[in-house]
């Protein structure tokens, strides 16, 4: 699904909105299992380990950024 080396390439604020995505892509997942559609159960993991990829590598980003502002 994501792609570390993608994901070290994107700045900020595309870490932002592909972690929108990705939460939003979980949210209609969630609402597809209950109406039946969900085929793989195994995209739940898949998203949920993306995310939160997507999460740390923001993370790093912003606290590079917030420690050279502050030097």
């Amino acid at each position: 699904m994501v792609n570390m080396n993608e994901l070290n390439n994107l700045d900020v604020s595309m870490l932002e909105q592909k972690a929108k995505s990705l939460k939003s892509e979980l949210f209609t997942l969630k609402f597809s299992k209950l109406t039946g559609q969900v085929k793989d159960t195994s995209l739940y993991g898949k998203l949920r380990v993306a995310i939160a990829q997507t999460l740390t590598v923001l993370k790093a980003k912003q606290d590079v950024v917030g420690s050279s502002k502050t030097k």
